[in-house]
């Protein structure tokens, strides 16, 4: 009963102030959590496993057309009783005087002049001996008289064995030089390959660019005698290659007919 009359006096009140009754307080709620995302792992690709065998190494191989062997003016002319200088009596337009010990005034292009300066000076140091030169450029006119010579002196068919005949020369080229040890000991004669002078340029001329022309083992491919001081400059490049694969003359690096004769 007194609840009611003091509810009934609330109401009363409030309708005679003008102010609204009091709201009942709203009851509070927890909010709901939102799930939590876990992260997820990146996959790691896989690489493919080959499906054929890995490119060979590209090997290079050695150009054997890069220069001409039969212009007269390329150092890798090859000059041989079938395959004369064209012309005949071709002379080379750079020859120079070869700075070093010599029999008769040596005169060579000069990149096979530099070679032979360069080849003396290594041996001395190397050896504590000497070469000399005995003969280098020999022109055609030279050879003319030194193979008619020759064969007054033993016949043509012994001629041929050991001397050009005009035209046919590597001399005359102005890249072949004959060298001998100083003083001389075997001289343009087949012992000079047993002197410490020829064994030394047996195994080291390829060092300059030099290649031992007529082989004790190759006359057939040469078509002349065995000549240990004769060499001939084809550069350092050919040399070297020739050195590496165990090839001595040129016909045969080349793939040319051999030489034993005059066609």
């Amino acid at each position: 009963m007194v609840i009611a009359v003091l509810a009934s006096g609330a109401v009363l009140a409030g309708a005679l102030t003008g102010a609204p009754p009091p709201l009942a307080a709203s009851p509070v709620v927890d909010p709901v959590p939102t799930p939590r995302q876990e992260p997820t792992a990146t996959p790691t690709p896989t690489r493919a496993a080959p499906t054929g065998s890995p490119e060979p190494a590209v090997v290079p191989t050695f150009n054997r057309s890069a220069r001409s062997l039969d212009d007269p003016a390329s150092i890798w002319v090859v000059v041989d009783k079938t395959r004369p200088l064209n012309p005949a009596d071709y002379s080379p337009s750079d020859l120079v005087e070869v700075p070093v010990a010599h029999v008769w005034t040596p005169l060579l292009r000069r990149e096979a002049a530099d070679a032979v300066v360069a080849l003396f000076a290594a041996f001395e140091a190397e050896t504590g001996l000497q070469f000399q030169s005995q003969s280098a450029y020999r022109s055609y006119a030279t050879q003319v008289d030194l193979y008619a010579g020759d064969v007054a002196a033993n016949g043509q068919a012994v001629a041929d064995t050991s001397t050009a005949r005009p035209g046919t020369s590597e001399h005359q080229t102005g890249l072949a030089i004959d060298i001998s040890a100083l003083p001389g000991n075997c001289s343009l004669a087949a012992c000079f390959g047993d002197t410490v002078q020829g064994q030394w340029l047996a195994q080291n001329a390829w060092r300059f660019g030099f290649l031992l022309r007529y082989p004790a083992d190759k006359v057939e491919i040469t078509g002349y005698a065995y000549e240990p001081w004769h060499f001939r400059f084809i550069g350092t490049e050919l040399a070297a290659e020739m050195h590496s694969v165990g090839v001595t003359t040129l016909e045969e690096f080349f793939g040319l007919p051999a030489a034993p004769g005059y066609n």
